[in-house]
């Protein structure tokens, strides 16, 4: 078997039937599987996949056991020789799951693969990051750059250039198309089941470098990311809740200390913000 995809579901019928149905068009000459992990949806997904799309292993959980949880349920069945954890809100090209894998068997170094990401008007979706520092991450907290965009430019990687060709290194990349080496699983675990959603791939990354392995980016492939879809129904507090009770349990499994001791401290006044923008949309929805 040479790939394992694993989508993980929460009320994303539509969605998944899409991403579903761009495999199942676009992909020829490799050997592949799919697993659906179903989050509690409550919008009819999993009879869609079961009836739809029998060729699929579908898990159904009865509660939302968050993104690691519900990846590493499949990853612990997936015959693969490697494994993609792919966002339901994603489109595969023509290609784009064959020459993947390719890419990965010619780069036995590296751990984790991503490709080029552009959006459904083919704009590209910049998804490398460096390792999070406790300064980016605190200015992100307080929303500075909402106000100076620029301020983050050395941790989301401004200058780099997603249409190289030639491999690239990185930190690590968003876990929306995250290519995996079996091999690399059985060597440092799969993904970290404290954190509900977010970090969870960065935290795979900065073991699997720790590890020895690379992570590498391939610009020759593309994939589509709408970008968001997933979790556009949630309102920006609870998506801040989330994103912000991960980003501590990282700081202080890897940064223990000050840094973690910071983090926890701005974590309430990014709450508080998250709430007060709630509270502003819907006041303005309603005059």
């Amino acid at each position: 078997m040479d790939l394992s995809i694993i989508i993980v579901a929460y009320n994303g019928r539509e969605l998944v039937r899409d991403c579903l149905n761009s495999i199942f068009q676009n992909t020829a000459g490799i050997e592949f599987e799919v697993f659906v992990v179903d989050n509690a949806s409550v919008d009819g997904t999993p009879n869609m996949v079961q009836r739809e799309f029998p060729q699929v292993r579908l898990g159904v959980n009865q509660k939302n056991l968050g993104f690691a949880a519900a990846n590493n349920l499949a990853i612990r069945g997936a015959q693969g020789d490697f494994i993609l954890l792919l966002n339901q809100d994603m489109r595969v090209l023509s290609g784009t799951l064959a020459e993947m894998v390719g890419f990965m068997r010619n780069h036995p170094e590296a751990a984790v693969g991503g490709c080029h990401l552009v959006d459904e008007e083919g704009k590209m979706v910049r998804h490398a990051r460096r390792f999070p520092g406790v300064w980016d991450q605190a200015t992100i907290i307080l929303k500075v750059p909402h106000f100076f965009p620029k301020i983050l430019d050395k941790y989301l990687m401004a200058d780099f250039d997603y249409a190289k060709m030639e491999p690239q290194e990185v930190d690590s990349l968003r876990g929306s198309f995250f290519m995996i080496r079996h091999e690399a699983i059985a060597k440092i675990g799969p993904l970290d089941e404290r954190y509900f959603f977010w970090f969870e791939e960065v935290d795979f990354c900065r073991r699997a470098r720790a590890a020895g392995y690379k992570i590498l980016y391939n610009g020759a492939v593309k994939c589509i990311d709408l970008v968001g879809q997933s979790v556009k129904t949630l309102g920006q507090y609870k998506r801040q809740k989330m994103f912000l009770e991960s980003m501590v349990k990282y700081f202080r499994k890897w940064y223990p200390g000050w840094r973690a001791w910071l983090i926890g401290v701005l974590r309430p006044i990014g709450l508080a913000m998250a709430w007060a923008a709630d509270k502003y949309r819907s006041a303005a929805r309603v005059s």
